[in-house]
């Protein structure tokens, strides 16, 4: 896809088709970096932010277990082959 810089104030900026913004999930900030002589635009938000130290707060209490052994199901036996 093209298209042309538009100026803003003393800058220059992108117009984005809504549908783009959309079906890459932005919001109201991005995050922009130069990349190989490339501009990337990626969501600002990250939904897996603070999972590591969530994770490793339940290693530290040793609650990192499963609290229901896996049933099996029709699947597993009747259909499952390894």
């Amino acid at each position: 896809m093209k298209t042309r810089l538009v100026r803003i104030g003393n800058s220059r900026g992108l117009r984005l088709p809504k549908p783009l913004i959309e079906e890459a999930g932005f919001k109201d900030e991005v995050e922009i970096t130069l990349r190989d002589g490339a501009l990337v635009i990626t969501s600002a938000d990250h939904p897996r932010a603070g999972w590591e130290g969530a994770v490793q707060l339940l290693l530290e209490r040793r609650e990192d277990y499963v609290i229901d052994e896996p049933a099996p199901t029709r699947f597993d036996d009747e259909e499952w082959k390894w």
